[in-house]
């Protein structure tokens, strides 16, 4: 195991740099240039306008973006080993302060989400796998299916309109985190607005992992209950519950817990449009509006964050299968 988490952590090196490289190039040779962006903002021409060539160089010498592209790439990378990804074109603050802004807000979107998911899909798979072609069974089914299929923007516009003060019932806010004036709070009191606040989009989160999640969870259980070992321990009169929990479920968890590598990440990017229908200043909505701003430093931090973050979490759930199955030898 040590030795396999070594090679692991020595993978990280090229294929960070493989990633780095792609999304770079991707960046770079994308159509639209921050230089007219920036002139437009300082000096309120068009961005296509009549802007003076020699405003327009110096103005790439200032950002370093009249040196090709190889030698960007290479002081790019020099600067990321040393974490500095440059300050933003946007309001020239470092990119690092920026995204520890944002990460803790979309860390704890996502925490609460990921917690939710796991909590229900998993129950939920295996009273599925437990209980199968029952009518509880097929109408789970049914419904995990119907939720999988509803886009988060769509059932967001929806809980806005029902929920959050539109035609119907005005529930929850539907703006923000907190409250105006929550800072003046009694805890008590701000730890129930902010919670009230994290409602809607909780669940515009949530309802798409768990509805696919406890597919796997359904999936790995029947799979599992079906082995040999698993006749043979009932075969000895352990309960059932005996043999469900403490045989079955372990092996069944091995896929939920690789998808758990790659699920965060995924839920980082996919908290773009929930964040931005529900004017939250997360990670999410700090990469989409760096990309329509053309904010290289900015996209490129955001990116090779979440590349970091995709690796460690691979990482990570090949730890945790190794624990839940102590048979799995990396070798």
């Amino acid at each position: 195991m040590k030795a396999y988490l070594i090679r692991r952590l020595l993978l990280i090196i090229p294929t960070f740099l493989g990633i780095s490289l792609i999304t770079f190039a991707i960046v770079q040779l994308a159509p639209g240039s921050p230089v007219y962006l920036v002139l437009h903002k300082m000096e309120g021409s068009s961005p296509t306008g009549s802007v003076s060539k020699d405003v327009i160089e110096q103005t790439k010498k200032l950002y370093g973006l009249d040196k090709p592209l190889p030698q960007r790439y290479v002081i790019w990378l020099g600067k990321l080993c040393l974490l500095d990804f440059g300050a933003s074109y946007k309001d020239q603050r470092p990119v690092t302060t920026r995204i520890l802004e944002a990460l803790p807000i979309t860390i704890l979107l996502n925490v609460i989400s990921l917690f939710l998911i796991y909590l229900i899909a998993i129950p939920m798979g295996i009273f599925s796998a437990t209980h199968p072609n029952s009518i509880p069974d097929r109408i789970s089914t049914m419904g995990m299916f119907l939720l999988f299929s509803l886009p988060n923007f769509w059932v967001a516009m929806l809980l806005m309109f029902f929920l959050g003060g539109g035609a119907y019932l005005n529930w929850f806010p539907v703006y923000g985190l907190s409250s105006i004036g929550a800072d003046a709070y009694s805890w008590p009191k701000w730890l129930l607005d902010r919670s009230w606040h994290l409602v809607l989009p909780i669940v515009c989160l949530t309802y798409n992992g768990f509805a696919a999640l406890s597919r796997y969870a359904r999936a790995g259980v029947i799979e599992t209950i079906r082995q040999d070992y698993i006749r043979t321990a009932r075969a000895y009169g352990f309960s059932e519950r005996t043999v469900i929990y403490r045989y079955a479920l372990r092996n069944s968890l091995i896929p939920i817990i690789t998808l758990l590598g790659t699920l965060l990440p995924a839920m980082i990017g996919g908290s773009v449009i929930i964040e931005s229908i529900f004017s939250i200043n997360g990670m999410g909505r700090l990469s989409f509006e760096a990309i329509l701003g053309r904010d290289y430093p900015m996209i490129m931090g955001v990116l090779s964050f979440t590349a970091l973050l995709t690796m460690a979490g691979l990482i990570l759930s090949d730890i945790i299968a190794a624990v839940v199955d102590p048979r799995i030898k990396f070798e």
